[in-house]
Parts: C-alpha cells; structure tokens; sequence
C-alpha cells in the first residue's frame, strides 16, 4: 500500500523556520522524482520545491532562497525546511512522489500568523 505521511505543519511568526517531513511506503522511493505543492484557500495547488532521484534541487522564484528542498534514500524521506516564513507561506503542504505513478499525500498546514 502506498503512502506519503507528511508532519512538521503548525503555526509559525513570520521570520520563523519549520521543517515539514514526507515519509513515504509502498514503492521504490529512491527511483521517485519528489515534490512539495502548496495549496493557500483560494488559490490552485502550487509547485514548491523538487528533487530528482540524484538529489539535484529546483526552486519557485518565491521561495529560493528560503526554502531547501533534501531526500535521504535509506530512510524513504523528503524534507522541507522552511526558513524566513512569510504571510504567504500559510497554505496546506503537500508531498508529492512522480515516475511512472504518481503519489500525493494528505497534506499538512502551515500557518504563519503574528
């Protein structure tokens, strides 16, 4: 059974960091090209960060800079830290998991709030 467990979601200041976490079963994570989508109410779903199976990392324009995008092959995770959080963070975060399949997890909520 495939899954993807994100955690690390919760309520931030602006200027804060948090470290969402992407856990995934059920298939062969190392050959997965992984994604992190954000989804703000009212607005479609936006690509965040990926990372090929290598390792090699791509940014949108709003977050590079702030945001790092990193996998661990053995322990079947992908991370997301998340630094200098602004208002337009909030949204609720997804991970994603692409190759010939594609895999979304539940999603986890990030609010940046003073």
């Amino acid at each position: 059974q495939v899954q993807l467990v994100e955690s690390g979601g919760g309520l931030v200041q602006p200027g804060g960091s948090l470290r969402l976490s992407c856990a995934a079963s059920g298939f062969t994570f190392r050959r997965y090209f992984m994604s992190w989508y954000r989804q703000a109410p009212g607005k479609e779903r936006e690509l965040v960060a990926d990372i090929t199976n290598g390792g090699t990392a791509s940014y949108a324009d709003s977050v590079k800079g702030r945001f790092t995008i990193s996998r661990d092959n053995a322990k079947n995770t992908v991370d997301l830290q998340m630094n200098s959080l602004k208002f337009e963070d909030t949204a609720v975060y997804y991970c994603k998991a692409t190759l010939l399949h594609t895999y979304w997890g539940q999603g986890t909520q990030v609010t940046v709030s003073s």
